[in-house]
């Protein structure tokens, strides 16, 4: 389930703590041109060798850029809110023993411990499309993580640059909270939805809020980069809890908690399903040629014997060119089974084990895209609506990004077994 490189944390004779896993929304078990370093599909938070965590210290109000500038030259990590051009508060931050500090943002700057970049729709066939203009922050949030148990894990808007510092410049909305404290919102915000009830198939969607730099909860801006902030929620927190879904405004990432990925199935459990699958022998209703998923590593390659399915009664097929119908959309065709027009697509197994909420076999596809998991896994991302644009929400695919549609926005398969 772990990639070679997650694993190389690992000492010789004691496993390393690991806090939890950050899966990026949208890509099927790697990124389309291959993991590479820091800019991976999913990201594995271990506890570090020693504490980098910080904590807010000393507050300074100055009226100069020039002393601004001379503490945050200091060495130490800092935020600087500015207020206006002669006045800004720069809260200095002190080393924290207890905690390990992990930042997220598209800058590939080495403060960057999981560098993040546009989701593309679709991305696993369109390689070559490109974002002209990201929407996500270089430095966009930082978890903290508690050194000791429980290994609570929170998250806050804003990580610190290469000179250990965040600022929040005169048009970034920020204020100075009733008991004195400042705080502030990032350009285009964090958002962070916790469902409730866990990341089981029994949850259920949780409210999107928003993070603040200092880690408050906020209700959302009327959009996504307004200057007047949402409502202070203070009886929700910024703790992550397994299944908490993070918004970085062009990608979302999945958190999941060391101790819910070990109730989950892996990628050698997926393989059993296909295998079990593909042993069962399914034949396309109409060829009668037997069908089969192909392996994990060509999940990008139509193959002679891959299943197809129409996505408005859910028949599974061998693919053929019959159908079309002069009336119907370019990529619709008529069922010959039920005479149901609708999609007709190749289905792809969902390889990223980390979007299963239970084990199940692979009996339900997402439309319109094809992608397979169990009936449960289905259902649940089916209605979880994701941030999209600066203020539209939609439910989407977990393992392409692809907006779902239909009156499910998924469909349970029917599978024809072997005749003989």
């Amino acid at each position: 389930m772990f990639s070679p490189g997650q694993e190389e944390h690992c000492a010789p004779n004691k496993e390393p703590v690991k806090y939890g896993e950050l899966v990026v929304l949208g890509y099927n078990g790697a990124l389309p041109n291959g993991d590479r370093g820091r800019r991976k599909s999913r990201f594995a938070l271990y506890k570090r060798p020693k504490a980098n965590g910080v904590k807010p210290s000393t507050v300074h109000v100055i009226s100069t850029p020039q002393a601004s500038k001379a503490i945050s030259c200091k060495g130490q990590h800092s935020i600087s809110y500015t207020l206006s051009r002669n006045q800004t508060v720069v809260v200095e931050y002190t080393h924290d023993k207890d905690t390990d500090m992990f930042q997220v943002g598209r800058s590939t700057e080495s403060p960057i411990d999981f560098v993040v970049t546009d989701t593309i729709s679709g991305s696993q066939n369109n390689d070559e499309a490109q974002i002209t203009q990201s929407t996500i922050s270089r430095f966009a949030c930082r978890i903290v993580c508690d050194r000791n148990e429980p290994y609570t894990a929170r998250i806050f808007a804003a990580g610190f640059d290469s000179s250990k510092n965040i600022f929040l410049g005169e048009k970034a909305a920020k204020w100075k909270n009733p008991d004195g404290h400042m705080d502030g919102l990032t350009t285009n915000g964090v958002l962070v939805m916790h469902p409730r009830g866990g990341f089981t198939e029994e949850s259920q969607p949780g409210v999107w809020r928003e993070i603040s730099v200092c880690g408050d909860v906020y209700t959302l801006r009327e959009t996504r980069s307004a200057q007047q902030r949402g409502k202070l929620v203070e009886t929700e927190t910024n703790v992550l809890q397994d299944g908490s879904l993070i918004d970085l405004c062009g990608a979302t990432l999945l958190w999941r908690t060391a101790d819910g990925l070990f109730h989950t199935p892996t990628q050698k459990h997926i393989e059993a399903l296909r295998q079990e699958i593909n042993a069962a022998r399914p034949q396309c209703p109409v060829g009668l040629n037997t069908l089969a998923f192909p392996s994990i590593n060509r999940k990008e390659v139509v193959e002679e014997k891959q299943p197809w399915a129409y996505l408005s009664c859910g028949h599974v097929h061998g693919y053929h060119n019959w159908g079309h119908r002069s009336d119907a959309e370019a990529n619709e065709r008529e069922c010959p089974m039920c005479r149901t027009v609708g999609p007709y697509v190749p289905l792809w197994l969902g390889c990223e084990a980390g979007f299963y909420v239970d084990a199940g076999p692979p009996t339900h596809a997402f439309t319109p895209c094809g992608h397979v998991c169990s009936e449960k896994s289905a259902k649940y991302w089916s209605q979880i609506p994701l941030p999209h644009g600066t203020h539209a929400f939609h439910a989407a695919c977990p393992f392409c990004a692809t907006q779902l549609l239909g009156e499910q926005n998924c469909i349970k398969l029917i599978f024809q077994g072997p005749v003989d």
